[in-house]
């Protein structure tokens, strides 16, 4: 079963394509991450999956419901972060979460007490006097608090501190190691890459690329500098398959790589080799290129 299927999805405002015709399927137990810059159309996506927004085409469905139609019933199942999420004025983060609670007919209060703990966040104060971190700490224990079957977060780590990424990245997985879906909109593809298994890449409203992390770290490149005990011919190497830009200088091979590495290891194991070096790959100058694409 799919947690989440789009089908022709769009949306327009006006003479604005916000989304163009997303084709999506999503399996329950994904985490996916959404990937692309501030105004491609990642959150019209979402409150289109939300039901919050009506589609100009196209359908969307989530959790076997249709995302619109049946918007009340699927929220019971769904926890949601939006990217700008707004609170009740004067209200502590204890007296929202307990109505938030109620409406969902209980919430755990000991569930809320494990979240409020992790996250290291006061809820005697009032949400609208906290930070912006300790602000998105509070919609970060709303949308994992009932244990939906499908999580949504919309720019989750917005306003997070490093050590509460890494909570909140925990949080993600023990969702996704329990059977449970994890829809995760980022512009930072660090953000998505520690957890995530698939991503899709949004430009200008349409999907450019659907991929899973490991396929997309090989075809990013890797920087590479190979020192040898002798001098050596640069043509070999650049015969490679997937090797560019090689420089010899003195006893020294400088080249990129893009996918494996096999090749150049073994013809480099054929001469005396004093030092191995490579970049690690970055999978930002992939997501990056999709952008570059379209400027060129």
């Amino acid at each position: 079963m799919d947690a989440i299927v789009a089908s022709g999805l769009t949306k327009h405002f006006g003479a604005t394509q916000a989304l163009v015709d997303l084709d999506l399927d999503i399996p329950v137990g994904e985490v996916f991450g959404f990937l692309g810059p501030n105004g491609a159309g990642k959150t019209t996506t979402i409150r289109l999956l939300m039901g919050l927004l009506n589609a100009t085409a196209g359908s969307a469905q989530v959790l076997g419901r249709d995302a619109r139609a049946e918007a009340v019933e699927l929220h019971r199942r769904v926890g949601y972060l939006p990217s700008d999420p707004v609170f009740p004025r004067g209200m502590p983060g204890r007296d929202y979460l307990a109505q938030l609670g109620r409406l969902r007919g209980g919430v755990s209060e000991a569930r809320v007490a494990e979240l409020t703990e992790r996250l290291e966040l006061d809820l005697d104060k009032p949400i609208t006097a906290l930070s912006r971190g300790n602000r998105q700490k509070v919609g970060i224990v709303q949308a994992f608090m009932h244990d939906p079957d499908l999580v949504v977060l919309d720019e989750a780590s917005s306003g997070l501190d490093p050590l509460k990424q890494i909570v909140l990245n925990r949080l993600v997985s023990e969702v996704a190691a329990e059977g449970r879906t994890v829809f995760l909109s980022s512009h930072v593809i660090a953000e998505v890459e520690e957890v995530a298994s698939r991503v899709g890449i949004i430009r200008q409203g349409r999907l450019v690329a659907l991929a899973g992390i490991e396929e997309l770290r090989a075809r990013a490149v890797r920087r590479v500098e190979i020192r040898f005990a002798a001098p050596v011919p640069a043509a070999p190497f650049a015969a490679l398959p997937g090797v560019d830009d090689v420089r010899v200088v003195d006893r020294s091979v400088h080249l990129t790589v893009t996918g494996s590495m096999d090749p150049l290891v073994k013809l480099a194991a054929r001469h005396e080799v004093e030092t191995f070096t490579s970049d690690e790959a970055e999978l930002t100058d992939v997501f990056l290129g999709y952008y570059e694409e379209d400027e060129a």
